[in-house]
């Protein structure tokens, strides 16, 4: 992407955070070598949260999912490590989990670290993963007998990174 064209997509990310209270971005992996995922980028100014990342699942139901949250906690739902998410997944709830890993900001959340500073902050903003369970068990990824499709579907941003020696 030139310059030009980066200056344009912030331009266009900036007015719709404006019009609507958050932008979602979607990111692909063309390789397919890790999951796709969504995740809100002014949840931090429009409503003082956190902001959301999902992973898995279809686009349009990640953003569906990240626009329930952002409703929830503009009537009042408080994020906080743990919680019980209610009608984001029909017939399942999710959970919140504090994104913690290391590499969050340079794999993850780039644009929406880059907003929090260009709106004046130091530091990152904080950043809630929602997790969904499986469909056989509604088991999700830290409990036993989660299908491992599950698991590989969801980045345990959770987690402290780990590198492989």
């Amino acid at each position: 992407m030139s310059a030009k064209e980066h200056n344009e997509w912030q331009t266009n990310m900036l007015a719709l955070i404006e019009k609507h209270g958050w932008y979602g971005m979607s990111v692909f992996d063309p390789k397919g070598e890790r999951p796709d995922f969504s995740y809100s980028i002014g949840f931090t100014k429009t409503l003082s949260a956190p902001e959301f990342i999902v992973f898995g699942l279809n686009r349009e139901l990640r953003h569906s999912m990240l626009w329930e949250v952002f409703r929830q906690i503009g009537a009042g739902a408080v994020p906080e490590e743990g919680k019980r998410w209610s009608d984001l997944l029909e017939g399942f709830d999710c959970v919140g989990r504090e994104a913690i890993r290391s590499d969050l900001f340079e794999e993850y959340s780039t644009s929406a670290d880059w907003f929090w500073r260009d709106q004046g902050h130091e530091g990152h903003p904080r950043v809630f993963q929602i997790v969904w369970p499986g469909a056989l068990g509604g088991l999700f990824p830290w409990e036993e007998g989660c299908d491992q499709a599950v698991i590989e579907s969801q980045d345990a941003l959770w987690l402290p990174y780990k590198t492989s020696h």
